[in-house]
């Protein structure tokens, strides 16, 4: 019996597994090697991937990177019942997929509120399909990464939204950006257009088998209410090769269309960012927005994606907007939202242009609403354990929104957050003599006091994004 071991950030997990059936350590070489392939030509179609996919180690690998506690897909099989014969189940997974008898299940359907009060769809996938989904996105994130522009930021390895927030940011502060395209695509995931999305994949990948199982998960179909339904078009929102695919998608239809217009048509700067199907361009001149915007509705519509009407705005943005407004007679510059955060053109204390990122108000408010909710359904646990779970919370709010400039609506969220909890716990008895020093102590001692976790972004590091930019 040979060994070998995942090391994770808590602990180091071994299992033991039959020589014959590992490349022990070999795997990442191999991607390497496809990395640098794939870098050396960018017209190289790869034939020869499924073996990677089917590795041991692989699939290890993607099983310990799967979320413990995710919801069981239609086989109800959970990560924790799979672990229990865990080297039994990927060897047995391993040669299905190496004799292709492995079928894909389909997805389970679920729902998840939206900020606007609209239900957002969700697939869940069997846990077999997620193991095999991400040891093949790990095979072709290889290839992909070295295509994929310098603006385009979602869910790819080694970049955050906070990066595409200072990318933006940057952008604004140092561009000659006047204009802002606040685009959204509507239900993009459920839009995706199969015969085009495999069209776009086969530019890089000719390997018959990984080509087959791409297939195999878009056709797998939905089952809601116990009634299986089957989809034509659309990728799953929770599947873990979805993301991939829909980068996939919108790298041809967007990043390299809109990276030939600018080259073509602008005469004055352009920026572009994108977070999956969430974008933001910026223009120096009004007249070229509105040219880009039309010739993207004309571009989406040949690839099957619409933009949405109420929510894609062209707005006066940046370092001149307030007083080209205020010439016109017009209000204060108009604001869009981008990841989150609002962005606002404001001043500094010396007067000197700044764009502001706060908290949108709307899931700001929407997040209290389902904390309240939850306080009171944790109405007689112990303060202490309450006390945890908040502190948790606000921590985990920090980390994301504790960007400078943004300290008053953390402030504000804590406050809030400290008025809900003092009232439920007013709750618990009707002769409750809870009053606020005492509230204070258990504020001062459970719940965080504001930090702002992320610094200014330094420009230096945010180069142009026209191209494959490495940086960022």
């Amino acid at each position: 019996m040979a060994k070998f071991e995942w090391t994770q950030s808590v602990k180091t997990l071994r299992r033991p597994y039959r020589a014959s059936q590992l490349h022990l350590h070999g795997l990442p070489k191999a991607l390497e090697r496809i990395r640098q392939a794939a870098n050396r030509d960018r017209k190289m179609r790869f034939t020869s991937l499924w073996h990677h996919v089917y590795n041991i180690e692989a699939l290890g690998k993607a099983y310990y990177s799967l979320k413990r506690d995710a919801a069981p897909g239609v086989d109800g099989e959970t990560w924790r019942e799979y672990g229990k014969e865990l080297e039994g189940n990927l060897c047995e997974l391993s040669d299905r997929l190496q004799r292709g008898a492995y079928r894909a299940k389909p997805v389970k359907r679920t729902y998840i509120p939206k900020s606007d009060g609209r239900q957002r769809p969700l697939g869940v996938t069997t846990l077999e399909d997620k193991i095999v989904q991400r040891a093949t996105t790990a095979v072709l994130n290889e290839i992909y990464e070295t295509d994929f522009l310098g603006f385009s930021y979602g869910f790819r390895p080694g970049r955050s939204p906070h990066d595409a927030l200072d990318a933006l940011y940057a952008a604004a502060m140092t561009k000659k950006v006047s204009w802002v395209l606040d685009a959204d695509i509507r239900g993009y995931f459920d839009a995706i257009d199969h015969d085009w999305l495999m069209k776009f994949v086969e530019h890089r990948i000719a390997d018959k088998r990984v080509l087959r199982h791409i297939k195999k998960w878009l056709n797998a179909g939905v089952l809601e209410e116990g009634r299986k339904i089957e989809v034509e078009e659309g990728v799953p929102q929770g599947g873990s090769i979805s993301p991939l695919l829909a980068n996939v998608y919108l790298h041809y239809v967007f990043d390299l269309w809109a990276h030939q217009w600018r080259q073509k048509h602008a005469t004055g700067d352009i920026i572009v960012v994108r977070f999956c199907d969430d974008f933001v361009v910026g223009f120096e001149h009004q007249r070229e927005a509105e040219q880009f915007k039309e010739a993207l509705v004309e571009r989406f519509e040949k690839f099957n994606l619409e933009l949405h009407v109420d929510k894609t705005r062209l707005i006066e943005f940046g370092r001149f907007a307030e007083k080209n407004r205020e010439r016109k007679g017009l209000g204060k510059p108009e604001t869009f939202d981008f990841l989150g955060f609002t962005h606002i053109c404001g001043r500094t204390r010396k007067g000197k242009f700044i764009v502001l990122r706060h908290t949108i108000g709307k899931r700001m408010r929407r997040k209290l609403m389902d904390l309240g909710n939850e306080l009171r359904r944790r109405l007689h646990e112990p303060v202490p354990l309450v006390g945890q779970w908040l502190r948790s919370v606000l921590n985990g709010h920090f980390r994301y929104f504790g960007v400078p400039g943004n300290s008053r609506k953390l402030e504000s969220f804590r406050y809030h957050l400290s008025q809900l909890w003092y009232k439920v716990l007013r709750r618990r008895s009707q002769r409750s003599k809870l009053n606020w020093e005492r509230m204070n102590r258990l504020i001062d001692r459970w719940l965080p006091k504001v930090r702002v976790m992320h610094p200014y972004p330094d420009f230096q590091l945010y180069v142009s994004t026209r191209g494959r930019s490495p940086v960022r």
